[in-house]
């Protein structure tokens, strides 16, 4: 089974993910995947220094995460026009990993923790949607005190993105994070116990 774990900024996505890695699913993590099709040498690599230029790397080639992530949060057409470029490279090496899970164990639930699942139109590669959910204004405190910013700044980072309560429309089974470290992790508990029973299934 093929599990799409999405989220928002500072919602916990990542934090349920390596629960689940715990529990000993298999994790393709889209932003492991997005730092390996850009290491120095890659299409990707080259490709984002096309578009952006010389001041998004370090000099020993590597990609200055820091300053492109800047870029893009503060210009939406720089934003899409990364996305594009990238999309394509991810995808193909995002399946590649889910099937050498799949051919490893293939009872195993594999977790496709995936910021943009939704945006990026992503959900046909899992067969549920799980959404790590804490209300807007949760996530903004959250996000000021995680990365020391002002709420300005956050609420720009947050609103570069799919609103919290619209994604969960998309979504076929919530984690609610607004609460205590136990209460999210009896959902995770929960919800990996049925993964478990229904493994094999196209749904849960």
């Amino acid at each position: 089974m093929k599990v799409g774990l999405t989220g928002g900024i500072a919602t916990g996505k990542s934090t349920v993910s390596e629960w689940f890695r715990q529990k000993g699913a298999a994790v393709v993590d889209a932003d492991q995947v997005a730092r390996r099709v850009v290491e120095p040498g890659t299409e990707g690599s080259r490709q984002v220094r096309e578009r952006f230029g010389d001041g998004v790397f370090r000099a020993t080639g590597e990609l200055d995460r820091k300053a492109l992530r800047e870029w893009v949060f503060r210009d939406a057409t720089a934003r899409r026009d990364l996305n594009q470029l990238l999309h394509p490279l991810i995808i193909r090496q995002m399946k590649a990993e889910i099937q050498e899970a799949q051919e490893e164990a293939p009872d195993r639930p594999v977790i496709l923790d995936v910021p943009l699942l939704i945006e990026e139109r992503l959900t046909h590669l899992a067969d549920t949607v799980v959404l790590v959910y804490i209300p807007e204004e949760l996530q903004l405190k959250r996000l000021m005190e995680r990365e020391g910013i002002s709420e300005e700044e956050a609420g720009r980072m947050i609103k570069a993105q799919m609103p919290i309560e619209e994604k969960k429309k998309f979504a076929d089974v919530l984690i609610d994070n607004s609460g205590t470290r136990a209460d999210t992790e009896g959902q995770v508990d929960a919800l990996w116990e049925t993964l478990l029973s229904k493994s094999g299934s196209n749904r849960l």
